[in-house]
């Protein structure tokens, strides 16, 4: 086994080295070792890809589609892609131009970021937040900027908005926007989306909108900021939730030709281009496939109900989730414990795992995140469990 040269010890990209894992994965392994552990920590849905989708992957290894694509994503998906943003947001995008095909939503964030941010930019994100932003924006130069929204339901207010871009000023080349909200659950109204647009057209700065989970809501209509301000938005999303494709890594970038051309460069430099078979899954899934969500999130909105009805009649205080699948819990004020502390003791003594409130930024810390992407017969032993261990606490 190789032993790193003392030489080369301080030989590091000093951005990546003062980051650390991502909390949620690591959590996640700490605990996956416990004996009969039922997990509801990562987002990933229990349900199989669409059969049309994998046949249309199969097909393309059976016709030896088997060399490199355009950089940007092969043609069939860019023109789906652009379909569907077309149906659902209003937005025309041109597939040739205005649309990149990405290894995951992830790389679509990291490629998006990459492309605009200087050393000393900053970027502002509502927290919680997924917490894959914040190392990504460190690793480029940049600063964060966060903004705690617990005390206001967990979305942005204008109000909160307009007093940090006042403090910092032109320094702010981008605001992330996640909704429907990993870890809430929180989804944002057309005119809560449109007051914040306001402030944000009169500043010279990039939203970035996260909406991998648009197609996953819950007796509300999903929004797109893209609407509103066309030309200054990067609108990021994927198949990995709708169609529950997570292994096959596609996403996608939709944004204005000028900064696609220059997102288009550090996506080549990162991956060259996506994997064949996933494209051509991913194609025959948006233009044949846009009502496969529909039973999926059927049985999220179910299980979704079900979960909030036992954790209210536990005595917890929760966010009702509009999308996703995850849902924010109080941790009891009965209970003197950080949310590391909760979730670590509950894996122990109780075997459910679920994800500390502080892997999200600030704002997260007293609460826990639970995943119902997963059974419903997980959801049912996992609550048990959890009612079990919490009236033991309270005795």
């Amino acid at each position: 086994m190789p032993q790193l040269d003392s030489k080369l010890s301080e030989v590091v990209n000093q951005n990546v080295n003062a980051v650390g894992p991502s909390g949620i994965r690591e959590f996640d392994q700490e605990i996956s070792s416990i004996p009969g552990i039922v997990k509801l920590t990562i987002g990933e849905p229990d349900f199989d890809v669409p059969e049309h989708a994998k046949e249309a992957a199969i097909k393309s290894i059976e016709e030896n589609k088997s060399h490199y694509s355009a950089q940007k994503g092969i043609a069939e998906l860019r023109a789906g892609i652009s379909n569907y943003l077309k149906q659902r947001t209003g937005v025309y995008y041109d597939p040739a131009s205005e649309i990149i095909v990405t290894v995951g939503a992830t790389e679509a964030i990291f490629s998006a970021l990459t492309s605009i941010l200087n050393p000393g930019d900053k970027v502002i994100v509502p927290t919680p937040a997924f917490a894959l932003y914040f190392p990504i924006i460190k690793v480029a130069g940049a600063e964060l900027i966060t903004i705690d929204t617990s005390d206001d339901g967990f979305v942005l207010t204008p109000e909160k908005l307009q007093k940090v871009l006042d403090e910092n000023g032109d320094s702010v080349k981008a605001i992330i926007l996640n909704y429907p909200s990993n870890p809430t659950g929180v989804e944002y109204s057309e005119a809560q989306l449109k007051a914040l647009a306001d402030i944000i057209s009169q500043h010279k700065m990039y939203v970035l909108a996260d909406e991998i989970y648009s197609e996953l809501t819950y007796g509300v209509e999903h929004h797109s900021i893209a609407a509103m301000i066309p030309g200054q938005t990067i609108l990021i999303n994927g198949l990995s939730k709708s169609h529950a494709m997570t292994g096959y890594r596609i996403g996608y970038i939709a944004a204005p030709k000028d900064f696609v051309t220059n997102a288009s460069k550090m996506h080549a430099f990162v991956v060259t281009a996506p994997s064949n078979p996933a494209q051509y899954a991913a194609a025959e899934a948006l233009n044949n496939g846009l009502d496969d969500p529909i039973p999926m999130r059927a049985a999220y909105h179910k299980r979704r109900d079900y979960i909030a009805d036992r954790l209210e009649k536990m005595g917890m205080h929760i966010v009702m989730p509009q999308g996703a699948f995850y849902i924010f819990a109080k941790i009891p004020d009965t209970i003197d414990e950080t949310s590391v502390e909760f979730a670590t003791e509950l894996a122990k003594n109780a075997k459910v795992g679920v994800t500390p409130g502080s892997a999200f930024g600030p704002g997260g810390e007293g609460w826990i995140r639970m995943s119902y992407a997963a059974s419903d017969d997980d959801i049912k032993l996992a609550m048990d469990r959890m009612n079990s261990y919490l009236l033991e606490l309270t005795k």
